[in-house]
C-alpha cells in the first residue's frame, strides 16, 4: 500500500508530559483531518490503560495548560479496552478496524524513548518518527552527548551521575560538579523532556536541591555547565536524506526555558527566523542535520542549540524526536516559515513513516529468507558506508 489513509494517533501516556501530549495530539489530529486522513484517537491514561476515543481526566496541570478538567468521555467505560492496532499487512482488529499508520504523540518516557517503537516493530505496524535506537538515544541526554562528542559535535561540559550515587554520597557528587563545572549549572533528569525536573543551581544549596529533584524523576542524572546563551532551534524532517528548516530563536520569559516558560503565560517569545547571520544560520542547520544522522533518527526531530553570548561558541544542546505540536511549539512554526504548512507537514510525516516501514520490511524479509535475495545477490548490495558531512567552522 502506498497511500495510507487511516491514522491512529497515540497520545497521553504515563510520563510527566501527559498534558503536553494531549495538547500536541489535538493539533496533530486537526491537521491530519484537514489533510484528508481518517483519524483514530488512541488515548493512554495515566493509569497506563489504552482507550479508543476521547480524553478522560487530564491531570493537575490542566489549569496551566488551559485544558478542561474533564471531557464527556467516561474514564470507567471499558467498551473499547483491548482494541488493538493492526499491522501493515491488511489484518483487522474487531475494535479499531484497519489502521494504516500509527502517529505517536507521546512526549517523554514510555512513548518517546523507544519503548512504544519497539512494541510497534514487533507487531510490524508502520509508525511515524524515529526507530527504537534513535528514539532511545534522543531521550537519554547522557548517551546522546557522549555520541555527539565522539562525532566531533560541540557540546557543553557535563557530569553524569545517578540516583544511587546521590543517595549514597551527595556531597561527593556536589564536590565533583563544583570542581569540573562550577556555577551556575543545570541539573537534569537524563530521560525526560519539557524541562520537567530541571533546575538551575547558583550555589551548593541549590545544587543539592536540584540533584534530589532530578533523581525523583530518573535513575540517571546529568549536570551541565551553565553559560549565558541564546537558544536557537531547528526542525528536521526526513529519513536517509533529512532536510532542515529555517533557524528560530526562543527568548524565555523566566531565567531559563523551564516548564512554565514553555507552556504557561510567562512572556516567553519566539523569533522566526532568528536574527543571526546567514553564515551562522547555515552552520546551525548543518549541525542539526549532522546530529540527526549521528543518532540515526528518522521522520522528525527538533534540534536545540546554545549560542554563547560571550564567546560566540555554538553548542548542540539536545534533540527531541517527538517535538511538541501545540499552538506555541516551534517544530511546526519553523516549517511553516520554511514554506510547509501544518497539514502538509503531518502528511509528509505519515509518508516518511510508511517509507521507513517498507524499508524495515525489506530487511525483515531478507532475514526470513536466510539473508538471500530472490536474485541471489547480497541483502546489503548497493549500500555504502556513511560519510561525515563536515560543517563550516
Amino acid at each position: 500500500m502506498s497511500d495510507p489513509k487511516r491514522i491512529a494517533v497515540v497520545y497521553g501516556g504515563v510520563s510527566g508530559e501527559h498534558e503536553v501530549s494531549i495538547r500536541s495530539a489535538q493539533s496533530v489530529m486537526a491537521a491530519l483531518r484537514q489533510a484528508g486522513y481518517e483519524v483514530v484517537p488512541v488515548y493512554i491514561g495515566k493509569d497506563g490503560i489504552w482507550r479508543l476515543g476521547g480524553v478522560p481526566m487530564v491531570g493537575p496541570r490542566a489549569g496551566l495548560l488551559g485544558l478542561p478538567e474533564e471531557s464527556g468521555t467516561d474514564p470507567t467505560d471499558k467498551s473499547d479496552r483491548g482494541a488493538s492496532v493492526t499491522n501493515g499487512k491488511g489484518s483487522h482488529s474487531p475494535g479499531m478496524g484497519r489502521v494504516d499508520v500509527v502517529f505517536p504523540v507521546l512526549h517523554g518516557t514510555l512513548g518517546e524513548d523507544g519503548t512504544l517503537q519497539g512494541l510497534l516493530e514487533v507487531a510490524e505496524v508502520p509508525y511515524v518518527g524515529s526507530g527504537v535506537l534513535g528514539s532511545a538515544l534522543g531521550m537519554d541526554k547522557i548517551v546522546m552527548k557522549m555520541l555527539f562528542r565522539q562525532a566531533g559535535l560541540p557540546v557543553v561540559d557535563s557530569v553524569a551521575t545517578g540516583r544511587r550515587q546521590i543517595a549514597r554520597d551527595v556531597t561527593a557528587v556536589a564536590d565533583e560538579v563544583e570542581a569540573k563545572l562550577g556555577y551556575p549549572c543545570f541539573v537534569k533528569p537524563a530521560n525526560l523532556g519539557s524541562s520537567v525536573g530541571i533546575s538551575k543551581a547558583h550555589g551548593r544549596k541549590e545544587l543539592l536541591q536540584g540533584l534530589a529533584e532530578a533523581a525523583r524523576y530518573d535513575r540517571r542524572v546529568i549536570v551541565e555547565r551553565g553559560i549565558e546563551a541564546r537558544e536557537l532551534e531547528v526542525s528536521v524532517i526526513g529519513n536517509d536524506e533529512p532536510e532542515a528548516s529555517v533557524v528560530g530563536e526562543v527568548i524565555p520569559g523566566r531565567e531559563f526555558y523551564d516548564y512554565v516558560a514553555k507552556y504557561g503565560d510567562s512572556g516567553s517569545q519566539t523569533i522566526i527566523p532568528a536574527p543571526v547571520s546567514e553564515e551562522l544560520a547555515g552552520r546551525v542547520r548543518c549541525l542539526a542535520l549532522e546530529a540527526f544522522r549521528v543518532l540515526d533518527l528518522a521522520g522528525m526531530a527538533r534540534v536545540d542549540f546554545l549560542l554563547d553570548r560571550l564567546s560566540g561558541q555554538l553548542y548542540v544542546n539536545e534533540v527531541n524526536t517527538i517535538p511538541g505540536f501545540t499552538d506555541i511549539s516551534m517544530f511546526a512554526k519553523l516549517w511553516e516559515a520554511s514554506g510547509l504548512d501544518f497539514p502538509c507537514l503531518v502528511s509528509r510525516l505519515v509518508e516518511l513513516g510508511w517509507e521507513r516501514f517498507e524499508d524495515r520490511q525489506r530487511s525483515l524479509e531478507a532475514v526470513r529468507d536466510g539473508g538471500r535475495l530472490p536474485d541471489g545477490g547480497s541483502a546489503v548490495a548497493g549500500l555504502t558506508p556513511g560519510e561525515r558531512r563536515d560543517c563550516p567552522t
